[in-house]
């Protein structure tokens, strides 16, 4: 069986560091924290569950923090988690059982990352990311900001997931720390660009983002899945300045990167329902339904996009031109995903007299 080196950096995690630990209880056979200039309980609360608990002067950099904690780790596996993040039980138990029965010619495990749920506890929003790696192959992480951990070789794709839980945010911490960078003429590689766009639109610079996405997408290096997410943000940022033509050029720019996926189909379908051509709109809503679903996606994929939410608008669609019959079936298929959502039983019980009405 092998043996874990739980690694986090930290910093003013008073509030969730327990429960990200608590929930590690009897996986992790060693637990590093490294703290980063915490000024509340964190360490206080650290030390409940380790005296492994060591301070890294910060000096803007994610990835050095990272290796820092990595560089302290005695065990045979390495794991990383963010002070935010948990495992349920149910991926407890999964993990449990993964550690014993680990090939040990295993380089890296990876895992769901679930980021967002919806108001029934379904899973929204995910992707996948490596979070075991074997200690001997020393591997590094690449980044200052956005940092990821570069891994290579025989890697797993395991059942286990973690939750991200966050309660608080520093919402300026990263664009901070690029606009510093750019204040000393640092030429960005394609992947800043990216994420320095990605910045300015959470910060509501659309203007700016738009310029970044550009820039990102025109070195034509990015990663796939970078280069579609940023075809979708540019679109976000050209609703928001309703700029609807670029809106709609940059959702079929994706097409350019990658088979149509169902988040644009949705997209499309929601632009030609607004624009009141619900039959061009039926057409996008049932390709979403259609899009082939990635096996393993290390980038986001947002789950309503394929299930429940095109179902729901081709029942928008149907009722719109008269098709009461089609209309209700697309209904109760979003059903099978929100039984309880308050709109779809409206709809069920509308359609149910429309249809009896016809009769």
């Amino acid at each position: 069986m092998i043996s874990i080196s739980l690694c986090l950096i930290v910093k003013n995690e008073e509030k969730t560091l327990g429960r990200c630990l608590s929930s590690m209880k009897d996986i992790a056979d060693e637990i590093i924290i490294v703290d980063t200039g915490s000024t509340d309980s964190t360490e206080q609360v650290a030390r409940e569950f380790t005296d492994r608990i060591e301070h890294f002067t910060w000096i803007d950099d994610f990835a050095a923090a990272r290796n820092f904690a990595f560089s302290l780790a005695t065990q045979s596996h390495i794991m990383w988690l963010d002070a935010d993040d948990v495992l349920k039980e149910a991926d407890r138990q999964k993990l449990i059982s993964l550690k014993k029965r680990l090939d040990p010619d295993v380089d890296s495990v990876s895992m769901e990352y679930h980021l967002a749920f919806d108001e029934f506890g379904n899973v929204t929003t995910k992707l996948r990311r490596n979070r075991i790696v074997k200690r001997e192959r020393a591997f590094k992480w690449i980044g200052p900001v956005h940092e990821y951990l570069e891994v290579y070789g025989n890697i797993l794709h395991s059942e286990v997931a973690v939750t991200h839980s966050s309660i608080h945010h520093d919402s300026d911490r990263n664009l901070n720390i690029y606009e510093q960078r750019l204040s000393k003429g640092e030429i960005f590689s394609p992947r800043d660009l990216f994420y320095y766009a990605n910045e300015l639109k959470d910060h509501g610079k659309f203007e700016a983002a738009v310029r970044y996405y550009n820039k990102f997408l025109a070195t034509e290096k990015g990663w796939i899945e970078d280069n579609v997410a940023a075809c979708s943000r540019l679109a976000d940022c050209y609703s928001e300045l309703n700029e609807t033509h670029n809106m709609v050029d940059s959702i079929f720019r994706s097409f350019h990167y990658d088979k149509p996926r169902a988040e644009f189909c949705c997209r499309l379908g929601y632009h030609f329902l607004q624009k009141n051509e619900p039959k061009l709109a039926i057409y996008w809503y049932k390709l979403a339904l259609s899009t082939e679903k990635p096996q393993e996606s290390w980038g986001f994929e947002n789950i309503a996009c394929s299930t429940w939410l095109p179902n729901l608008q081709l029942c928008v669609c149907y009722d719109t031109i008269g098709e009461y019959k089609k209309a209700y079936e697309h209904n109760e298929k979003a059903a099978r995903f929100r039984p309880t959502d308050e709109r779809i039983l409206a709809n069920r019980s509308y359609l149910k007299k429309r249809l009896g009405k016809k009769n």
